[in-house]
C-alpha cells in the first residue's frame, strides 16, 4: 500500500513509519519539519507540509491508498483549550475527497468512553480541553462518507509489543495503558486487512 502519514515524527507516527516500511508499503511522511526524520529509505517520501493547509495536503494525496493520522498534542497543550484536532482533521477529509482516497485511519484518545469509577473520572477532567477537540474531530470524521477506523488508546507508553486487546465502542477490561507500537500495529492491520470499517475501537495492553 502507499500509505501517507500526519504526525509521523510524533511517537506513534514514528512507529507508524517503522512498522509500514518493515512490512513492505511507501511511506509519505507529510511533516512540517522534513529535518526531523532522519530514515532514509527508497519506500519513504518525506513530504514538507501543514496538517492546516488543506491546498498543499490536497496536492500530496493523489496517488495514495490510505491516510494515517498519528497526529496529537504535547502533554502541556492538551491541558488547555484547542480546536487543532477538529481543525486538522476537518483539513485532512476535504484534502482526501479532493484527492479520492478513501481509507482513514485516526487516532484519538479513550477520554471519550464513559468509563465509571474515580481513575477515569479524573483524566477525564484533567483533559476536558483535549477531550472536547477530540470529540469534535471524531465527529468530523464521522459526519463523512470515508471509510473510517478510529483508535481509542489510554495512557501511551514504550514498548515493542504489537498485539494488543481489543473492544468496539468501549475499552478493555482493566485497560490503563498500551505501547506506542501496538497502536501503529493495529492501524496498519485495518487498513492491510480493511477490518474495522467505520469503528471506535478501544486498544489496551
Amino acid at each position: 500500500m502507499k500509505l501517507l502519514v500526519l504526525g509521523a515524527t510524533g511517537h506513534i507516527g514514528r512507529e507508524v513509519v517503522d512498522l509500514g516500511l518493515a512490512r513492505g508499503h511507501v511511506i509519505t511522511a507529510y511533516v512540517r519539519s522534513p529535518e526531523k526524520m532522519t530514515r532514509r529509505e527508497s519506500n519513504l517520501i518525506v513530504t514538507a507540509g501543514d496538517a492546516l493547509d488543506v491546498d498543499r495536503l490536497s496536492e500530496a494525496l493523489p496517488g495514495h491508498d490510505a491516510v494515517v493520522s498519528a497526529l496529537g498534542l504535547r502533554a502541556r497543550l492538551a491541558l488547555r483549550p484547542s480546536s487543532f484536532m477538529a481543525e486538522s482533521m476537518a483539513n485532512t477529509v476535504s484534502a482526501m475527497q479532493r484527492a479520492g482516497v478513501q481509507r482513514l485511519g485516526a487516532v484519538s484518545a479513550a477520554v471519550l468512553f464513559p468509563m465509571r469509577g474515580a481513575f477515569y473520572a479524573f483524566f477525564r477532567w484533567l483533559l476536558r480541553h483535549h477531550a472536547r477537540d477530540l470529540n469534535a474531530m471524531e465527529s468530523v470524521i464521522q459526519a463523512t462518507d470515508l471509510v473510517w477506523t478510529i483508535a481509542r488508546p489510554p495512557r501511551l507508553v514504550n514498548g515493542t509489543e504489537t498485539t494488543p486487546r481489543l473492544v468496539v465502542d468501549g475499552l478493555p477490561s482493566g485497560a490503563r495503558s498500551v505501547s506506542y507500537r501496538s497502536v501503529a500495529a493495529f492501524l496498519l492491520n485495518c487498513l492491510e486487512r480493511d477490518e474495522h470499517r467505520r469503528q471506535i475501537v478501544g486498544i489496551a495492553k
